[in-house]
């Protein structure tokens, strides 16, 4: 992971070797997850092999802190990074800056592993000859096995990692993309919410120790769906109250040949409908598509009021001078944010974010028994973090394209976090106090 990382602020410009740049980008973040997979389930494992049986959850919770502390360091060497370099300068090669520092993490993380030995469950398990020859067909071919592995998917880490996204990846973009507030505060709001709800990681799973884990997993799911519509709907108010008054006073409809539309995702060539419903969802405003004739141009009218105005074919400059004209602010004024709601808002999104993902190591480490264990948590959770989480900004921005409403993208964490609800509520039973010693084999039948 470590080289995967360093190698990426040495990779040469498309200007210089053309297409091969962006492959060897992509390969080299497809290893960086390769590594995170192996990695994750190691490190649970470990460290909840070594913990007494009743201190599972709030051990195992201090790694839960470190994607965020990680995210949170991220943020401080970008900024730190954007506030001492020019602008065109980490455009060309600043940016490679927090990739080769890097290194550092690396040779600490090296000199660590090498100190560190196999914990007493796994040697005992040697010892008595219990481990696993296939542990890929044991875990994903095998019943029950492969039953678990798919509930831990559906039933936990699903709801868990949108839940985690949306707290804090989603969280970012909608105030920067959507609320057009600058980076750097961005930054700064998103970094004091992780600063303030990180001990939260260990306080949860101190508690799933004490009444269980699936029961906090599935209030955090429940609850993050409750509440996200009027939270990101507070976010609006609180950070951008000129933009929430243009779209409260500010009718704007798209109208367009819808035969030419398509989703919003990378592979797809932009006709002029996509690129016209893109422009106004990366604006922040909702609006209303409407069908135009056929081979028409896209037509973008706004209706106050006191007054119509259409604007004819699509021009990014033409159609913002419109909006502008109209009232629409292209920023947000930082003298009109309300700075203490906005952190207090954040920081419950992120607590949301410690319910669900503080217990979930010590969870899914004593759904299985040791011989599969590595393997059969780290699908489910790789998955629901990497595919179920990591598609949700890409998705979210095209069904709030699709529909022209900023807050539809939000439809689909929720209805992934009640899937989880749903799933984890009827088919999973709380995994505290289930014994984890390979001697006894009863880690399935006791989840």
């Amino acid at each position: 992971m470590g080289l995967a990382t360093f190698l990426v602020g040495l990779l040469p410009t498309f200007a210089q070797i053309g297409w091969l740049a962006p492959i060897l980008l992509v390969s080299l973040r497809l290893l960086q997850g390769l590594a995170l997979g192996g990695e994750y389930g190691g490190a649970a494992t470990y460290v909840a092999e070594h913990s007494r049986p009743g201190e599972r959850g709030f051990a195992t919770s201090f790694i839960q802190t470190t994607a965020t502390l990680g995210f949170f360091l991220a943020l401080a060497i970008i900024g730190i990074c954007r506030t001492t370099i020019d602008a065109k300068v980490f455009a060309e090669w600043g940016w490679r800056i927090p990739f080769l520092v890097s290194m550092i993490l690396l040779i600490f993380s090296v000199y660590i592993r090498l100190k560190l030995n196999e914990t007493p469950v796994f040697l005992r398990m040697k010892e008595e000859g219990k481990g696993s020859k296939a542990p890929l067909t044991d875990s994903f071919l095998r019943y029950p096995n492969n039953k678990y592995v798919l509930l831990a998917l559906l039933g936990a880490t699903a709801g868990q990692g949108v839940v985690w996204y949306t707290g804090q990846f989603y969280a970012l973009f909608f105030l920067t993309l959507t609320l057009k507030l600058d980076y750097l505060n961005a930054y700064a709001l998103i970094a004091v919410s992780l600063l303030i709800g990180t001990p939260f990681f260990i306080v949860f799973g101190w508690l799933s120790d004490r009444i269980g884990r699936l029961k906090i997993i599935l209030a955090g799911c429940l609850i993050a769906a409750l509440t996200y519509f009027p939270l990101f709907q507070g976010l609006t108010h609180f950070v951008n109250p000129d933009l929430e008054k243009f779209q409260q006073t500010t009718q704007l409809t798209v109208t367009v040949d819808q035969k030419t539309c398509q989703a919003i995702a990378p592979w797809n060539i932009p006709t002029p409908c996509d690129s016209a419903r893109d422009f106004v969802t990366k604006s922040g405003n909702s609006f209303t598509t409407a069908g135009g004739p056929a081979g028409s141009a896209p037509t973008l009218t706004l209706k106050t009021a006191t007054d119509t105005k259409t604007v004819q074919g699509y021009n990014a400059a033409t159609w913002m001078a419109a909006m502008q004209a109209a009232g629409y602010p292209p920023k947000a004024d930082l003298a009109k944010v309300n700075w203490f709601m906005t952190e207090l808002i954040l920081v419950i999104m992120v607590i949301y974010v410690t319910m669900v993902y503080g217990p979930i190591a010590a969870f899914l480490v004593e759904m299985f028994p040791t011989n599969i264990r590595y393997t059969s948590m780290s699908l489910p959770y790789h998955i629901g973090n990497g595919w179920f989480g990591g598609i949700l900004p890409l998705l979210a921005t095209a069904v709030v394209a699709a529909t022209g409403n900023i807050y539809n993208g939000l439809w689909y964490p929720i209805i992934v976090a009640l899937m989880t609800l749903v799933i984890g509520g009827i088919f999973l039973r709380d995994t505290k106090g289930v014994d984890i010693d390979a001697s006894s084999g009863v880690a399935i039948q006791k989840s």
